[in-house]
This record gives C-alpha cells, structure tokens and sequence, in this order.
C-alpha cells in the first residue's frame, strides 16, 4: 500500500485528528494477508525526541492480536484502539542517522511475523553552556561521597527500569511542570568552572524559591529524596516505561506512593544541589533514554486510549480513545 493510500483511508476514518499517517512513509509493503504498516510521529524525529509508534494492518490484512517490540534496547508498550497498535518511545541524545525499531507482531493461532526498521534521526545540534559553580561540585569527590554518589545514581536508575512494569497510568496531554521562561535547554553541553563535564539531559524553567511545582500527568511517586548534585528530588513513574523528574525543590509535598493527578503539587522551587540559582530542573526519561520534555509537551498522544478510572481504586480501562 503506498504512503498516500493510507493517508487517505486514515483521513477517512478519522484516526487521530493529526497527520500521524503521514508518518507511514516508513515502509511500503504487499498485500498478504498479515502485512501490516509502521510509522512514527514526529517524522524524522531529532535525537532526544520522544516518539509515537504506529503500526496498523493494511488493508484487508489480519489484525494482529498482539505487537510487541523494542526501539534504541528499550521495551515498548503497545496499545491497541480501532485505528491500529499505539506505543510511546524515545531516541537517544546520542543517537547517530538512525536508530533500530524491532517488532514482533503476534495472531490468532500462535503465529507471528518479525519486522525491522530503521528511524532516520536529526542531529539536535546542541550548544555548550559555561557555569560557575561551587567548587566542592567540581572537585574530585572522596570515597564516602563517591559511594552517596552512586546510591544515588543506582536508586534513580530502579526507578527508570521498574517503570516498564507499571500499567500507562497517563492520560491525555502532558503539561508544563511550572510557568517559567525556559532558561537552558535539553542537550546543551555544560562547562563548569572551565572544564567540559556533562550534557544538561533535562529542561531548566526559571522560578522564584517557593514556586509551586507540579505534575506533568498523571502518576505514582516512585522517589522522594535529597541528593548531592540533584537537591531534593521528586520522581514521578506514569507508567509504560515514562518517568518525569523535578529537582533542585526546596521542598517537597508528596510521599512515594502518592498518585498523583496531572497538575498536583510536587514541592516548589529551590537552589538545592549543584546550581547557580532558584529554578526547576525538569527530567522526561523512557526507560533509560532521557528525552526533551518540550518535545513531550508538543506530541500528540491522543491515539492512545483514554484512562476510565473506578472510584477509590487504581483499576484503568482504557477505552477506545475517540
């Protein structure tokens, strides 16, 4: 089917509103009775984008009963609605021309049909960043504050991995965390004191100290802490492999375990950890691929199914998303 058939036949349907079908120019297939088409939104997307995954059967092909697969080494979470199998994905910062999307769709009976391709990938062209910074942030830690380092790092880490296991918990569009003008960007190389020594994987929001900060969407806090270069830390696990964080707070108002509404409060905006001033540090991860959160906030998930929740529980149906 070529890429302009499908457009039409989604255009017809009604499928999402959006121009995620023109996405489907990722591959041109036959008509046997289970081939099926693959795109994503955005098309192509940049490194560090989080991304929408389609696949759908072509015309008067099987639909497949399950699809499962994997983009960059990490899982994804595929959901089926009436216009075909939706998942959310992420492309690394590093990322060079291309990344691998590995699928596995599954049909009645037990058989399955493998399908790989490639997602082309823009270079975010990044810039550098040149801060002053406390020198204890930039001295070489002794062995007791290497060892908080790396607890540190272990714990965010669990958080990123058990996420796969939790159920989407999101639903709908993603919001901004806090009002502020953007101040640094996701990907800008930083240099501290002179000396080139990370890459800013997150979104800096500018705010005054005690500035609510809140909920991206919907989720369960999966970690509160206080951490050496990162200050009081709250992250929060939506569920399906996504995780957003917020750092630097000055104070924190939830507990893990919380659920959390989108547009909950978090804590409020601090200078705790490695900073140069009062703002929030915003973090999207899927899995282990840490993402633009500006990127998020632009996607457009509404073929996912929407959430219908039961009164008092954490049971989720989702619907058909129209």
């Amino acid at each position: 089917m070529t890429t302009n058939t499908l457009l039409k036949r989604a255009a017809g349907a009604g499928l999402l509103g959006l121009a995620l079908v023109a996405l489907i120019a990722a591959s041109e297939r036959g008509t046997g009775p289970r081939d099926v088409s693959v795109g994503w939104l955005p098309t192509p997307p940049i490194q560090g984008s989080p991304v929408h995954v389609l696949v759908r059967p072509d015309s008067g092909a099987e639909e497949p009963s399950a699809v499962h697969g994997a983009l960059a080494g990490q899982e994804l979470h595929f959901e089926q609605t009436p216009g075909g199998w939706h998942a959310l994905a992420g492309i690394p910062v590093n990322a060079q021309e291309s990344v691998p999307l590995t699928l596995t769709t599954e049909y009645e009976g037990g058989e399955a049909d493998h399908h790989f391709e490639r997602i082309p990938v823009l270079s975010g062209e990044f810039k550098v960043e040149k801060l002053s910074v406390d020198r204890r942030f930039t001295d070489r830690p002794d062995s007791a504050l290497r060892a908080r380092i790396a607890r540190e790092r272990w714990a965010a880490r669990a958080v990123h991995g058990e996420s796969h296991e939790t159920p989407r918990l999101w639903h709908g569009a993603f919001s901004r965390p806090l009002p502020g003008r953007v101040t640094s960007r996701f990907g800008t190389g930083r240099e501290f004191n002179g000396e080139f020594q990370s890459r800013h994987l997150g979104v800096d929001l500018d705010g005054d100290r005690g500035d609510p900060v809140l909920a991206a969407n919907r989720g369960v806090v999966a970690l509160v802490g206080d951490f050496y270069y990162s200050g009081n830390v709250v992250y929060l696990d939506h569920g399906a492999g996504l995780v957003t964080a917020y750092l630097h707070l000055s104070e924190t108002d939830v507990a893990a375990g919380d659920t959390l509404e989108r547009g909950s409060l978090v804590g409020r905006v601090g200078a705790t950890g490695r900073v140069t001033g009062p703002h929030l540090h915003w973090m999207v991860r899927y899995g282990r691929v840490s993402l633009d959160g500006l990127r998020l906030l632009e996607l457009d998930l509404t073929g996912f199914g929407a959430l219908e929740y039961v009164a008092d529980t954490t049971t989720a149906a989702v619907s058909d998303g129209r």
